[in-house]
């Protein structure tokens, strides 16, 4: 039985809900990461027992999933686009906002589904966004291709921001730090591929990085779009 089967106790002594229990604990990884999130620590920011919370969550891991289920209402959009590349386009931005927001989401994306309601409904809205305009495998693989992309592109986003704050150094400070060991081997003459990509290429910011690469992506997808006999 999962989590969202099971259904709650009462609410005595302490007016308590798994609706509460999630908030407090999204409001703890928002403030420190996954590692500042327990039952205990939950149950002191809502002024109950740690025991009172296993009558509604068994394990860290529920409460996780509930937590991911939490956050993935805010990348469903209001209303589904017609078009197949714009909806896919809103869902992994939307995705990349919610991460950005609470960037613990990032290390949680991925791996087994989620099978909470609002999991499921992204899911719905990813397939549903390509339903008829190719085969069912067909459609598995695409959604399954934009969002290793997605998730992907989010975690070395968030990875690069989480750089920053541990080290102090922004982008562009790390670079002047690290400049000269990079400049010295790329003099070396070993890395030619490198050293154009270095002095020729052109930076892009995070999110015309993430848009381009999706557009790259969704442009495959397109060529495997055929709908079935």
């Amino acid at each position: 039985m999962t989590v969202w089967d099971r259904p709650e106790p009462s609410a005595r002594p302490v007016p308590l809900d798994r609706e509460r229990i999630v908030a407090a604990a999204v409001a703890l990884a928002d403030e420190g990461g996954l590692e500042a999130v327990s039952l205990r620590k939950v149950a002191a920011r809502l002024n109950a027992g740690p025991m009172r919370l296993y009558g509604y969550i068994a394990t860290k891991e529920e409460l996780f999933d509930l937590m991911v289920d939490e956050v993935q209402a805010e990348i469903l959009p209001g209303e589904q686009p017609g078009d197949w590349r714009e909806a896919q386009r809103v869902l992994a931005h939307r995705t990349r906002g919610a991460a950005l927001r609470h960037d613990w989401l990032a290390d949680l994306l991925g791996g087994r589904p989620t099978l909470g309601p609002n999991g499921l409904a992204v899911t719905e809205a990813k397939l549903a966004a390509l339903d008829g305009l190719a085969d069912v495998d067909t459609v598995m693989r695409a959604v399954e291709t934009v969002s290793a992309y997605v998730i992907g592109a989010i975690r070395r986003e968030i990875a690069n921001l989480r750089a920053e704050r541990a080290t102090g150094l922004s982008k562009q400070d790390w670079r002047r730090a690290s400049g000269p060991h990079v400049m010295r081997m790329l003099a070396t003459g070993r890395f030619p591929a490198l050293s154009k990509a270095v002095h020729d290429g052109t930076d892009v910011d995070a999110e015309t990085s993430f848009a381009t690469g999706l557009e790259w992506v969704l442009d495959a997808v397109a060529v495997r779009l055929t709908p079935p006999a």
